[in-house]
């Protein structure tokens, strides 16, 4: 190989904008299809059967220099995997099948109604400076959340309980408002992870935890780096020694770290890449069925957001198929301004939204207007492809006299400066294990992040639905809320996507989660390198 095809070569060109990102693409291409065809017989793939030892580098996209270590504020993957699922523990987990299993709680009872529920903690456990785990630390890390005034994400979860007791040396009680028969499931949020407690009160917000991995240094926005806990409770895990999260925001330098071998995951590759990837005998492709879903969403505290008239033409001036060919190239299953994945219990069917002028016309009509200016705020990381999305939606929605201006933001800082604070903006929704847990996350009056949509109705079902035994009545009660939000919502759900992973063949996993993105945040301690 000649220095022109040696891939560093080509990464130090494309920095120094000698050679376009186009230009990098399409020589990474030729030269990843040259190896493949280079490659001998018998050359080791993944293997099967867990490896010990060496170190896991992963290059993820949603990083912020605003992250910290208080679990309140946490937003992104990047730190949920870094910390919720590489330095602490929940009292559950999700497993790569969608089961909810113990994680610090062995076992849990609820009392009849699901209002009073017994978790049973492990015995034993230790956090990584030798205190051991008590029942206080697990109260302390929930009262951290709850309180009037909490803008924790978890807000909506804690709001349910009305009180924790601690009974013995091994269980804690958690009395709730209402019977809620998914709580366990709650338990799992990322946001609730279980901190030391401080004399007094409080949470020690040092970095210590109990979970697979040590904290050895935390740079915001930039990296972070794990080494291995040898008195993790859980037998055999970790695999890997160490742990390095790199933040990479931009697509085609994440593909550039893979492909020179900077890092051995990225998350979030971008389809474009998808077939020089799979054209490689060093890297596969890794697609996980997902909630994920992209979506437009807009501030109805806001004008002309607050007319529903004007939200419905913004629904149907939005060509999702034409977005889906041309930006994520068929990947995705179109979005019907529900946010309910098809693949999620209690989903309920309604007929397909389509791209319709005449109808966008009309509802701007309704609303006692010809035209409409807005604008769209995206960035790179809003969600994949966003900014492209963007601008064909403003080519879409120009014939029914709607003019979409496309701000382009700063891919640093969006999720701080620009989601939920932008009155119409891209959003990357993870969506979550049950229907009740997403709308109360999202979509009731006082969810936490509320992206500026109320509607009484829809609370009074929320709330009914939550304490609702009767599989059928709940049914009915999801089934109408979806057409609330389908009707009157603020959401113009793009699509709904897989997670689509870059992984070298040096990775191996077993079944990989994908409730929540990074095999539910696990992806630390459940992965391994082969060589």
């Amino acid at each position: 190989m000649n220095e022109s095809q040696d891939p560093r070569t080509l990464s130090a060109l494309l920095r120094r904008g000698v050679m376009s990102r186009r230009a990098f693409l399409l020589r990474s291409s030729a030269m990843m299809a040259a190896g493949a065809a280079m490659t001998l017989p018998g050359m080791a793939r993944a293997q099967t059967e867990p490896v010990q030892g060496g170190v896991l580098r992963i290059g993820l996209q949603n990083a912020s220099q605003n992250d910290n270590l208080d679990p309140g504020t946490w937003s992104t993957s990047w730190i949920g995997t870094s910390f919720n699922g590489g330095t602490y523990n929940n009292l559950v987990e999700i497993l790569p099948d969608g089961s909810v299993a113990g994680d610090l709680a062995e076992s849990w009872e609820p009392e009849p109604g699901a209002a009073i529920w017994r978790f049973k903690i492990r015995q034993g456990i230790k956090f990584h400076d030798g205190r051991d785990l008590a029942l206080e630390d697990i109260r302390q890390s929930f009262l951290h959340h709850m309180g009037e005034g909490s803008t924790s994400g978890a807000r909506a979860i804690v709001e349910q309980i009305s009180q924790i007791d601690l009974e013995g040396t091994d269980t804690v009680v958690f009395t709730l408002k209402t019977g809620n028969a998914d709580f366990p499931f709650l338990l799992s949020d990322y946001h609730l992870s279980i901190y030391p407690s401080l004399e007094g009160g409080g949470i020690d917000m040092s970095g210590v935890g109990t979970g697979a991995f040590v904290l050895d240094s935390f740079e915001p926005g930039i990296a972070t780096r794990l080494l291995r806990n040898p008195n993790y409770h859980k037998p055999g895990l970790p695999h890997v020694d160490e742990v390095e999260m790199i933040s990479i925001p931009d697509a085609t330098a994440r593909l550039n770290a893979l492909l020179t071998g900077e890092v051995d995951v990225i998350d979030d590759l971008d389809t474009r890449n998808v077939p020089m990837i799979e054209a490689s005998a060093d890297f596969q492709v890794l697609r996980v069925p997902s909630l994920r879903h992209f979506s437009f969403d807009m501030d109805t505290n806001v004008a002309p957001f607050d007319n529903r008239d004007v939200r419905m033409a913004l629904k149907y001036a939005i060509d999702r198929d034409d977005i889906i060919e041309k930006v994520f190239l068929g990947e995705g299953k179109k979005g019907n301004d529900n946010p309910v994945s098809t693949i999620q219990t209690f989903y309920h069917a309604m007929p397909q939204r389509e791209y319709s002028i005449e109808k966008a016309k009309e509802h701007l009509a309704k609303a006692g207007l010809e035209a409409v200016t807005v604008d769209l705020s995206v960035a790179e990381n809003a969600f994949p492809g966003a900014i492209e999305a963007a601008v064909l939606f403003k080519e879409h929605a120009a014939p029914a006299g709607i003019t979409i201006n496309v701000i382009q933001e700063a891919a640093d800082g969006y999720w701080e400066n620009v989601w939920l604070k932008k009155p119409f903006a891209g959003v990357d929704w993870f969506g979550r294990a049950t229907v009740d847990w997403l709308f109360s996350t999202i979509y009731t009056s006082d969810a936490p992040w509320n992206t500026g949509w109320s509607n009484a109705r829809f609370d009074e079902l929320h709330a009914q639905a939550r304490a609702e035994t009767d599989v059928a009545k709940r049914t009915a009660a999801y089934a109408e809320m979806q057409e609330i939000i389908h009707n009157e919502g603020n959401i113009i759900t793009v699509a709904f996507v897989d997670w689509r992973y870059g992984v070298s063949n040096a990775v191996g996993h077993a079944e990989v989660g994908g409730l929540m993105p990074n095999d539910n945040m696990r992806m630390c301690e459940r992965w391994w390198m082969n060589a």
